[in-house]
């Protein structure tokens, strides 16, 4: 039996909850350093690449004394140490809330570390490049030769990759920019999940449904004119992972109603895993390294809600010689993890 668990983790488990408390207790953990720290540390926190116009110095005590030789290696490695420490701070709320709004469509988890990562560092090349134009321009160059390698799969991951490195770039020069940036930005992405604002949501319910049923089943013996009535009147209105789980479901009828057939290639993946969990983020941490390990190739496909806050993983694989479905889901199960209720595998 699985053990119940406390409030404070399904705060925890909750990732919009999560959010929201972490920003709370970060503005009060600012607001309470600020009010004790001395002025040579609230100049180093407004502006820990060091203000824009020469011969400024830092502060009092340690730091005043390698501003007055120009910003000394000292008074450098503190300004790269508080620029890298907020961007962290800054990016890790909008990493959960990538996690949050890909769950349904599946993310990889490069792109989450990248998030902060690419943050962490961009804060710190910042203090190094922002009084050197020669460095700025080396910089670009190693860039430019480099490039990213990595192809996303989703324009709205450019979109994050583009705001880590805005609060990267803040966090150096202005971090109440950063935190500005950070807020606004996911609570405006908070509140487009939540509304699931612009989506065009599949009616299959009551009337609508029929109509829509038997308008395609008018075109039914007509060739091609019902594949293409069905695809308009029900397969557009589909989410992607809704048409992801049919894709699959339809290439098992069709290997069903030819099963003898010496023309049909072998197919991608030949079964449909099903993993019900109440925290669909930890569940796939936990399930996807034994994906990794023991399948030929896998393919998240969606999540399916149940009721009671449990959701379905749903995850087209195919297996390796002499195994199962069986096997696989002995696997899953043996594993032991409070997060998976039960694992189905056909």
């Amino acid at each position: 039996m699985a053990r119940r668990r406390g409030p404070l983790r399904r705060l925890w488990d909750n990732l919009a909850a999560r959010t929201v408390g972490y920003y709370l207790v970060l503005l009060g953990l600012v607001a309470l350093v600020w009010r004790y720290l001395p002025e040579p540390g609230r100049a180093l926190l407004l502006e820990p690449a060091g203000p824009n116009v020469p011969g400024l110095e830092f502060g009092r005590s340690g730091l005043q004394a390698a501003a007055e030789a120009g910003p000394g290696p000292v008074a450098e490695m503190y300004s790269a140490a508080v620029a890298m420490v907020v961007a962290a701070l800054l990016t890790l709320p909008v990493a959960w809330l990538y996690i949050l709004t890909r769950q349904k469509k599946g993310f990889r988890q490069s792109v989450v570390h990248t998030l902060i990562i690419l943050a962490v560092v961009v804060g710190g090349v910042v203090v190094l490049v922002k009084n050197s134009l020669a460095l700025a321009f080396s910089l670009a160059g190693i860039v430019a030769a480099v490039r990213f390698r990595n192809t996303l799969e989703d324009s709205k991951d450019a979109v994050y990759i583009f705001v880590a490195t805005a609060v990267g770039l803040a966090a150096a020069v202005a971090p109440p920019v950063a935190l500005a940036i950070s807020l606004i930005y996911n609570t405006i992405i908070l509140a487009l999940w939540y509304t699931d604002f612009g989506r065009t949501s599949a009616v299959f319910e009551g009337g609508i449904a029929e109509q829509r049923l038997e308008a395609a089943r008018q075109f039914a013996g007509r060739g091609t004119g019902f594949i293409t009535k069905l695809d308009d009147e029900i397969l557009k209105s589909l989410s992607p992972e809704q048409l992801d789980v049919i894709a699959e479901r339809a290439r098992k009828r069709r290997g069903q109603a030819a099963p003898d057939s010496e023309e049909e290639p072998e197919p991608d993946f030949d079964v449909l895993l099903r993993v019900r969990t109440r925290n669909a983020t930890e569940a796939r941490a936990t399930v996807e390294p034994v994906l990794d390990d023991r399948l030929k190739k896998w393919r998240f496909s969606g999540v399916v809600p149940e009721a009671d806050g449990v959701v379905v993983l749903e995850y087209a694989v195919r297996l390796r010689k002499k195994m199962t479905p069986n096997t696989l889901r002995d696997a899953l199960q043996q594993l032991g993890s409070p997060h998976i209720i039960g694992v189905e595998a056909h």
